[in-house]
């Protein structure tokens, strides 16, 4: 694929890189008023860091004998449900468990029955993780009055952000009861903060090496990306402007009596019930940009109306109305319906959609959220970034932008753009910066799993590039059977977009 062998190179490239990238900050951050936009087609400088995921102490493989099983139900949208399998694999190890292959909440947001085998390659998952974890496809049967049955898994609904003391004690207790148990709901039911810098490093190696999509998935997403940058850059939007969002955010008031009524009555049957004030929401940075602020936005910084948009988002609520004003301003706007292949909506329905535009997001030259709030798509697409060699992002800080935004509409436009400006160019634009709460892990999983080709502190070398190659070779001294990995990564280098992104 041209996509892939170009990524490869850019890779290459990078990972020579220094902290001579253009405007590096303390942590290859940005942190200036002046900015070159012909610069942000670049990637963000590195100052000498890469990803890294591989053990940098001593790792065992999983126990011929476990526990028993573990099975989980991953509720939520493509985002929840990536952090859900990353931490099923955490739970898992921890537990010495067997992990029944995750289970995708696909029915009652995404109405449709793909789950993970029809999203994710299963045989590159399996294989990616066998020295972490035990993984099977379905918990196995057991014979009981001299029929098989298949062994049923003890139902618990595990606690919010549950501490790993949590799955060694009362969950494990259970597991060795019953035999096998089932985790549902699963969506963020493991704290993102562990005190434990190899296991954060196993969830990017599930998040970002075993996670692969499908090939269709990925034949379909590296059409759209050859086609998009067949013609130069392009940049990709996550617009969070639907119904969902708006009805949850509480932001209404800039809609019609009709539309309101109907963001209302969502909120009323979807979400607790609480008392939101728009003005109020909308100060502290809680409302989703509108279309036509971020292409204020854009204009601002420097983008022209040549520069060519990839629009990753559901029904935009308000249609036309709200879109026309961006469209104005940036007339240059696709989305995987416009540019993909033909009969390209019979492939990309619910779950593989959003893999699809994930996959363009993530190659894109330059990706910008419009909401990055909890549990969304944008979360864990810029930590893939940030991982993916420091990928450019512009992230909108909406609480600094809102009174600007707010001037204008009062009739305040002198010097609008300059203080656009102020708040956009001091971001660190997708370099490596600390992670500072409520910034998720996913997110920004530097510094555990990054490594410094130059460190000053020994904890921060870079072991093999190949977590494979690290974790095979302490297979290798505890005279366990020897896996040949050089065939198979010497295979797999050819295609390592999918390999080491997805």
């Amino acid at each position: 694929m041209c996509v892939a062998v170009a990524v490869l190179v850019a890779g290459t490239v990078w990972l020579c890189a220094s902290s001579e990238g253009f405007m590096g900050g303390p942590y290859g951050g940005y942190r200036v008023q002046d900015v070159d936009v012909n610069k942000l087609w670049t990637t963000a400088g590195s100052n000498g860091w890469r990803a890294s995921s591989a053990p940098r102490s001593y790792w065992p493989p999983p126990p011929a004998e476990t526990n028993g099983y573990l099975r989980v139900r991953c509720n939520g949208g493509l985002n929840q449900q990536r952090s859900a399998i990353c931490n099923a694999v955490v739970a898992a190890r921890i537990m010495n468990a067997t992990l029944v292959l995750p289970e995708l909440d696909t029915n009652s947001f995404w109405r449709d029955k793909s789950g993970f085998p029809g999203i994710y390659d299963v045989p590159h998952f399996l294989k990616t993780l066998k020295h972490d974890v035990h993984i099977v496809t379905s918990l196995p049967g057991i014979m009981s009055k001299g029929k098989t049955k298949k062994l049923k898994a003890h139902k618990i609904v595990p606690p919010r952000d549950a501490p790993l003391s949590w799955y060694t004690t009362l969950a494990l207790e259970e597991m060795k009861k019953y035999g096998a148990i089932y985790l549902t709901p699963f969506s963020h039911r493991l704290a993102e903060d562990i005190d434990d810098p190899e296991l954060q490093r196993l969830r990017c190696r599930v998040n970002y090496h075993a996670l692969r999509f499908k090939p269709h998935i990925m034949k379909i997403s590296n059409e759209i990306v050859n086609k998009l940058r067949s013609e130069g850059h392009f940049m990709s939007i996550h617009l969070r402007f639907e119904m969902d969002m708006l009805a949850f955010a509480g932001c209404i008031d800039i809609f019609t009596p009709e539309e309101q009524k109907i963001l209302i009555e969502y909120r009323e049957k979807n979400f607790a019930k609480k008392i939101l004030v728009y003005r109020d929401r909308r100060i502290i940075g809680k409302c989703p940009l509108t279309p036509e602020e971020v292409g204020l936005i854009l204009r601002a910084i420097g983008f022209d109306n040549s520069t060519r948009i990839y629009l990753a988002s559901g029904e935009i609520f308000g249609g036309d109305r709200f879109m026309s004003p961006f469209r104005a301003m940036f007339p240059r706007l696709d989305n995987h319906s416009s540019v993909g292949p033909e009969k390209l909506e019979e492939n990309t329905r619910g779950l593989a959609g959003s893999a699809v535009d994930y996959m363009v997001c993530l190659l894109s030259d330059i990706f910008m959220p419009t909401y990055d709030g909890p549990s969304n798509f944008a979360n864990n697409l810029m930590g893939h970034r940030l991982y993916y060699g420091f990928r450019t992002t512009i992230t909108p800080n909406r609480k600094a932008l809102a009174p600007i935004f707010m001037d204008r509409e009062e009739g305040h436009v002198t010097g609008f753009e300059d203080r656009v400006r102020l708040v956009m160019f001091n971001t660190h634009f997708g370099g490596p910066h600390k992670r500072i709460h409520p910034e998720s892990f996913y997110t920004n999983s530097w510094p555990e799993c990054f490594c410094h080709m130059n460190p000053m502190n020994p904890s921060d070398k870079c072991p093999s590039d190949d977590p494979h190659d690290v974790l095979g070779g302490q297979l290798q001294n505890e005279e366990i059977e020897d896996v040949d990995l050089k065939t198979t990564d010497n295979i797999e280098s050819t295609t390592q977009i999918e390999e080491t992104m997805i």
